[in-house]
């Protein structure tokens, strides 16, 4: 029994990591003046047991700590990925391009600390990479600092030994790392005056007017339409809408392809924000009729929600499952992530969509049927593409990329390489028939183990020699921690809401992205609760962890120079 509370065996490791898991999210619970740091104590406890002298196999430590940033990153990727691209293109650019000053920012002050202060180089990356959180960095850091060391002379063994320091510097000021971009966020919310309820209604509400399902009632006035048939007037036009009725008179009918539209006749579009303009001209006016006017003449037809539960539909286009010629009911929406979609002709159909039908009860049940509209085969874990997904993303990650003039290969490493490829998957895997559909509460599970992994793993093994760095001089690292976490980032806020007006949850996002940070993330979806802070987050944090990598191992090559 004494091995297994004072050992260094893998049960004993098992029980600490577990321990301190359990005790730092318990913490987390406490509130002071309505702030917690949430899931972030699991990384001081962890140093405290480190102080303490509880030690845990090196080995067992290292695959807890790589491990569980896979499944934080490759989880949040699979969530985003659906979204990626579109956020990408509505102000990705200007995303990045800040979280590449924030990183630029960070390195400009580690060589002017070491230049002013007399710090070696090697010494100020690794306090850099700590107070940027940035782990892939400070490996990179030390495997491009053994490397150039061996290749001015030293042995290996003096190399590895030296490359320590960088180790030391990292454990010292990651704490600051977390701690200032936590404190940095709270007090710029109260400087700037921000409520993040109406931050968050006012992105909901810029989310609405995007390409997202809108009903219109309008009338057939365009003489040019008077007399064709509806298969005529869609495929001469091309736009992305859905006729779900037609009123005649008192009569409201199914509209088939042979549907012939004339004067006065009312339709009920289920179209894009985008496409009104375009329908307003083919048709006519907007007509003053509500939901609630179809249903009272419409004793025929019924609206349903039906959900795609059954695997081999996946990648499949709308039109080509011919639901409204074979089964004689219209789909008009498609429920995706809680995003109401245009059930347009060429959008992709995956596993998990709810679609929105209209037509006879017995045809919407045989439609059912088809789509399997089954909640017992959604709650089953499809677990062969996350873990494929890791696989692919691990030997993504590993592909040394190598710039002229630098003679060390820059890798994304065991946390770039899964995101990006989990944020393909998330986009691309439906389209390829590739079913990623899981729930948002098995999402989450496999986010909060990794992150709880991740940090209990990092405080563990920083917290043996913390205290004895700070002691031999190293709290000096301390300050310069601080002003490498703190300055960039209060000019970034700044510029990111002053300057380009950038939501708040879309600035947090951005922070804790370019900082690498996921201790942050998860500090700020715990603390103001709206998943917009992932979005930002992923689309900044493949540039953002190339960058700090790159950064680091060419401020090392400099100190050789």
């Amino acid at each position: 029994m004494h091995d297994l509370f004072f050992g260094y065996g893998v049960a004993h490791t098992i029980l600490l990591l577990a321990f301190v898991i359990g005790g730092g999210l318990y913490l987390g619970r406490f509130k002071i003046k309505g702030i917690s740091l949430g899931s972030t104590w699991i990384l001081f406890l962890g140093i405290l047991m480190g102080h303490l002298g509880f030690q845990a196999d090196l080995d067992v430590l290292n695959f807890v700590k790589e491990f569980g940033l896979i499944l934080f990153v490759f989880s949040i990727g699979l969530q985003v990925g659906p979204g990626f691209f579109h956020s990408f293109k509505s102000g990705g650019v200007k995303m990045n391009l800040l979280a590449v000053m924030n990183i630029l920012l960070a390195a400009v002050l580690a060589f002017v600390i070491s230049t002013v202060s007399g710090e070696d180089i090697p010494t100020m990356v690794g306090v850099m990479s700590g107070a940027v959180t940035n782990t892939p960095g400070l490996g990179a850091a030390q495997q491009t600092f053994i490397d150039a060391s061996v290749a001015h002379g030293s042995s290996a063994l003096a190399a590895g030994q030296a490359a320590g320091d960088l180790a030391s510097g990292y454990a010292v000021a990651y704490p600051i790392g977390v701690l200032g971009v936590i404190l940095i966020i709270i007090v710029f919310k109260a400087i700037f005056k921000i409520d993040p309820q109406k931050e968050l209604e006012t992105l909901q509400s810029a989310e609405n007017q995007k390409d997202h399902a809108r009903r219109m009632h309008v009338a057939v006035e365009n003489p040019a339409i008077f007399g064709k048939n509806l298969h005529d007037i869609l495929s001469g036009f091309g736009g992305d809408f859905v006729v779900s009725r037609i009123m005649k008179g008192e009569d409201v009918i199914f509209p088939k392809a042979d549907t012939v539209l004339n004067e006065g006749d009312k339709l009920l579009i289920v179209t894009s924000q985008n496409e009104v303009d375009k329908i307003r001209i083919l048709f006519g006016q907007e007509v003053p009729l509500h939901v609630a006017d179809w249903r009272g003449k419409d004793h025929n037809m019924v609206t349903r929600r039906i959900v795609v539960t059954k695997s081999s539909l996946t990648g499949k286009k709308l039109k080509d499952l011919h639901f409204r010629s074979a089964y004689g009911v219209s789909v008009t929406r498609v429920i995706r992530a809680g995003v109401e979609l245009v059930a347009s002709p060429d959008l992709y159909i995956q596993m998990g969509d709810g679609l929105m039908c209209v037509g006879s009860v017995s045809n919407i049940e045989h439609l059912a049927e088809k789509v399997g509209n089954s909640n017992d085969a959604l709650n089953k874990p499809n677990l062969v593409p996350i873990f494929l997904g890791i696989v692919i993303g691990i030997i993504f990650g590993s592909i040394p990329i190598r710039f002229p003039g630098i003679p060390q290969a820059i890798k994304l490493g065991l946390a770039g390489g899964p995101l990006i490829i989990a944020i393909l998957l998330g986009h691309f895997g439906p389209k390829y028939k590739i079913t990623t559909y899981t729930t948002t509460s098995a999402n989450l599970m496999i986010r909060e183990i990794g992150i709880s992994l991740f940090l209990a793993a990092v405080g563990i093994g920083a917290g043996g020699n913390f205290w004895s760095s700070i002691v031999g001089g190293g709290y000096w690292w301390i300050l310069y921690g601080a002003i490498i976490t703190l300055v960039p980032l209060c000019i970034t806020f700044i510029v990111a809401r002053a300057l380009c007006h950038l939501n708040f949850y879309q600035i947090c996002g951005l922070i804790s992205g370019s900082c690498t940070n996921p201790p942050v993330l998860a500090f700020a979806q715990g603390m103001y609760g709206s998943d917009y802070t992932s979005v930002n987050y992923a689309t900044v944090y493949p540039l953002s962890m190339f960058m700090r990598v790159l950064v680091a191992q060419v401020l090392i090559l400099i100190a050789f120079a």
